[in-house]
């Protein structure tokens, strides 16, 4: 993907601003309390509760832990509960198998390049890969399938489409992890019926996204008792494991105290959807149905030098033999209204 940084308001993701006011406010008020560290201050454990609400969960099924970053969250997750010669399965455009630099194959486990279906896992396409890896102990062992929610291309998965995916991982003994860096705009699409508690239900392992939606940074993982054992050791090891945990204790506890995690998911999936239909209604084509927070759309080549002098944005795909870009817009918790208007005015002129 090709960066276009040359104008003053960016779509070019999610994590442009700092923090919400509320987060900043919360995190002043506090700031002078003596609290203990590495997880146990009062702010986390706060935190867990609210989440553990949330999720409608008790602490004798799941395990709460907050890192500082969603690379951080994949790669712990992963390695705490693999063997080293177990292996991973994604998607090809899943995250972690081009986007982290190598961070899963570094903790010595090797990646199985899944094909996806609108960015999706689907259990055809997991069951045909599975029986491609079977020579064993010459290949690695398939061990863990890894999802996100929503997925690289913005889609969203179905309750019934999770079940399907947990019930063939626990057919096949295999562990199932859902990274949540979107979670929120996942969970507010309208054409969500995912609920926290099925994320419990379905899968051993997901994590919440704090850094796209309103934190300054942290993700909050979840993972299954059965696996928790030990889990803050890898977190140490892998320099995840903060003296100050408060600050990501106060920053969760404020975005789940009163639904503002929601709201302000809500607003970067409307403001998309405005994006998206305007687009539409002035005849360009999407790549991809608007579900959650990012527009996929073909601009022609002779348009991008008037876009990139108004908006910032990622030229996603070239495509020569049409000289046109797919490009990727993506809307978030803090996106200026005004600014979308002025997008949308844009798009009617052309």
């Amino acid at each position: 993907m090709i960066a276009k940084l040359t104008t003053p308001y960016s779509f070019l993701d999610d994590y442009s601003e700092g923090a919400h006011p509320r987060l900043l406010e919360a995190l002043i008020r506090t700031n002078s309390t003596q609290q203990t560290g590495y997880g146990s201050d009062e702010y986390s454990q706060e935190a867990r509760q609210l989440l553990l609400t949330q999720l409608n969960a008790t602490e004798d099924e799941v395990s709460i832990h907050f890192v500082p970053s969603g690379t951080a969250a994949n790669l712990i997750s992963i390695a705490s509960c693999l063997r080293p010669y177990e292996a991973v399965l994604a998607v090809q455009t899943g995250h972690i198998i081009d986007k982290e630099a190598g961070a899963i194959e570094a903790t010595g486990h090797k990646i199985i390049p899944v094909p996806g279906v609108r960015g999706k896992m689907t259990p055809g396409n997991l069951e045909t890969v599975l029986s491609q890896n079977t020579f064993f102990p010459h290949m690695a062992k398939p061990r863990l399938v890894y999802i996100s929610n929503a997925t690289e291309l913005g889609t969203v998965y179905s309750r019934q489409e999770l079940k399907e995916l947990s019930d063939l991982c626990r057919r096949r003994d295999l562990l199932m992890l859902v990274d949540g860096a979107r979670m929120g705009v996942a969970l507010t699409a309208e054409v969500n019926d995912v609920a926290l508690r099925d994320l419990v239900d379905y899968t051993d392992i997901f994590w919440i996204g704090g850094t796209k939606m309103g934190a300054l940074f942290g993700e909050a993982i979840v993972v299954r008792r059965a696996l928790a054992e030990g889990f803050e050791f890898h977190m140490k090891q892998r320099g995840a494991l903060m003296g100050k945990s408060r600050v990501l204790g106060v920053q969760f506890s404020e975005l789940f105290r009163d639904g503002l995690f929601f709201e302000l998911a809500r607003h970067a999936n409307a403001m998309a959807r405005r994006i998206a239909d305007q687009f539409v209604r002035m005849g360009w084509e999407l790549t991809a149905e608007t579900e959650t927070n990012q527009v996929f759309v073909i601009v022609p080549d002779t348009k991008l030098p008037q876009l990139e002098e108004r908006i910032r944005f990622y030229a996603w795909q070239r495509r020569t033999q049409t000289q046109s870009t797919v490009i990727r817009i993506v809307t978030s918790w803090a996106t200026d209204e005004s600014q979308v208007d002025r997008l949308c005015e844009w798009i009617s002129q052309n």
